[in-house]
């Protein structure tokens, strides 16, 4: 058997790079039973915060998960299957949108990216979705970044 060139880590910069670039990733929360619940979602990286934040509703499977063990993870695959991004840290989840606007509603819009974030006269019906959705921010504070890259020429 050949041996070819081994997946090298990545640098804390290139992982924070990876997370920027990529958009969807595989958030993992822990199960009452000790086993993983992974699922994937839409997410947005504040590198400077070291925080990951995810949209979703209050009465999904992973808020009471994370409300009852805030340990968590997401994974994000690079360009190939051998690159890939982890942030582990504890997750936080913020109360529900419930007044157009408000707080958590502004911070939800905020994570849209701006090719998608919804026009000036359209802001005010996109807030009131957000709210008749029961929508919730995770925060991910990550602690630890860790990943892989695979050099592989020709």
């Amino acid at each position: 058997m050949t041996q070819g060139p081994a997946p090298r880590a990545l640098s804390d910069d290139a992982l924070s790079a990876l997370l920027s670039t990529q958009r969807f990733g595989t958030l993992a929360t822990n199960k009452s039973s000790g086993h993983p619940h992974l699922t994937t979602m839409l997410y947005h990286w504040d590198a400077e915060a070291r925080v990951v934040r995810f949209s979703t509703t209050a009465d999904r499977i992973k808020v009471k998960q994370l409300r009852r063990d805030p340990r968590a993870a997401v994974h994000v695959p690079g360009g190939d299957v051998w690159s890939f991004a982890v942030a582990e840290g504890e997750a936080e989840v913020s109360e529900i949108t419930t007044t157009p606007g408000d707080a958590v509603g502004r911070e939800l819009l905020s994570m849209v990216p701006e090719a998608a974030r919804p026009r000036d006269e359209e802001e005010d019906a996109f807030l009131e979705q957000l709210v008749a959705e029961r929508r919730v921010v995770i925060r991910l504070k990550v602690s630890r970044l860790y990943g892989t890259a695979l050099d592989i020429s020709g």
